[in-house]
């Protein structure tokens, strides 16, 4: 099976990226032959890669460059299939990695302002994706849409009206060897020791780049109304709004006790010194982070604007939390600080076993196999 997987940059600290570079290793355990095409991948080991690098200035130029150069090339290569992860009218598989961007600008209109809602609505930027979005959808060349979780599937079905048969819910995989208990063990004596935290604090962890969408305001005015003056709080992940959110955290009266880590290569240490992840999103279709916490055995807070919330049995694993309510964040950091969070530890570990990235293989190829059955294969695109 002659396979290309299309993502326009490699980002080490991004999900989408991180999902690719995973899914690499399972297709290939599966026997497909793998080609990257992209502008910047740093992470081909096992695969061919076709580097398309179109000149551009500004990101709706980028994007649209990117895509036609994308598809010209293409058209000069012969695969099976086409498995894009960015919104081309030219592929036959797409994965929905990053949402539904229409559904994302409704979900920050939300918390914007009226400029800031206005300045979306005439971005040339937005409103490019939006296009593109749209095409894509309407292509016939499309034949599979890959949603990570059942809420992205089902805000395809009402922005777009694509028929259930072509939506394809497939779960991010995570390594349940990289990402397990024992991380506890081994990082978490000497990372607290490292970040001055003393061993019997309670921890709460986020993982994510890009603030404003992950919701870091809403969780440190959250974390400022805690009962418990002893927690702490880490920050891990990259973003240019660091600074203004350690302000925020320093007005609030907690800036000794959040510490932000920036963007980290390797997570794992942070999982294992934590307690208790959180994640207060505004959209997040999936993320790879809340997968890898329930896997360490976090119970994880997360809003039901993230297709994690679906992995969330509410008081059994975590709960689910509206991403611009700090009070029913912090009620819900409470509840499980006065529980313990040892007490959901088997049951956070429990909900992702079926989740591994062989399953996850696995999956992608009987769907590909599907679809080659049903159309055939070798065809040029």
């Amino acid at each position: 099976m002659r396979l290309a997987l299309v993502r326009q940059r490699y980002n080490p600290y991004g999900g989408a990226e991180r999902f690719v570079a995973r899914a690499l290793e399972a297709l290939q355990r599966q026997g497909a032959e793998l080609t990257i095409v992209a502008r910047d991948w740093s992470a081909t080991a096992g695969a061919r890669a076709i580097k398309v690098d179109p000149f551009y200035i500004g990101r709706a130029w980028r994007d649209r460059g990117f895509a036609r150069a994308v598809c010209a090339r293409l058209g000069r290569e012969r695969f099976d299939l086409v498995q894009s992860h960015e919104r081309l009218a030219c592929c036959d598989v797409y994965r929905a990695g990053d949402g539904v961007h229409r559904q994302w600008l409704e979900n920050r209109a939300r918390a914007a302002g009226p400029l800031a809602r206005l300045a979306a609505r005439l971005s040339p930027y937005h409103r490019q994706v939006l296009a593109a979005e749209a095409a894509m959808f309407a292509s016939p060349r499309l034949r599979a849409v890959i949603c990570n979780s059942r809420m992205v599937r089902d805000e395809i079905v009402r922005h777009f009206g694509l028929p259930a048969e072509r939506l394809h819910v497939i779960y991010n995989g995570v390594d349940l060897d990289d990402f397990a208990p024992e991380l506890r063990l081994a990082h978490r004596v000497a990372m607290r020791r490292r970040l001055g935290i003393p061993e019997r604090a309670i921890v709460f962890l986020h993982v994510g780049s890009g603030f404003a969408r992950k919701g870091v305001a809403t969780l440190i005015d959250a974390f400022a109304r805690l009962r418990d003056r002893d927690a702490r709080l880490l920050v891990v992940g990259r973003d240019r709004a660091e600074r203004a959110m350690a302000a925020r955290a320093a007005r609030r009266g907690v800036g000794a006790r959040v510490h932000f880590a920036g963007g980290q290569s390797d997570v794992r240490p942070w999982y294992g010194a934590a307690d208790v992840f959180v994640l207060a999103t505004l959209y997040d279709p999936f993320p790879n982070a809340a997968l890898e916490a329930l896997a360490t055995g976090l119970p994880s807070i997360v809003s039901r604007q993230c297709g994690a919330a679906e992995l969330i049995s509410e008081g059994v694993n975590g709960h689910v939390i509206d991403p611009l309510d700090a009070d029913a964040l912090a009620r819900a950091m409470d509840a499980i600080a006065a529980r313990g969070p040892s007490a959901l530890a088997e049951d956070a570990r429990a909900s992702v076993t079926q989740l591994g990235l062989d399953a996850m293989g696995e999956r992608l190829v009987a769907l590909y196999r599907r679809l080659l059955a049903e159309g055939g294969g070798g065809a040029r695109v």
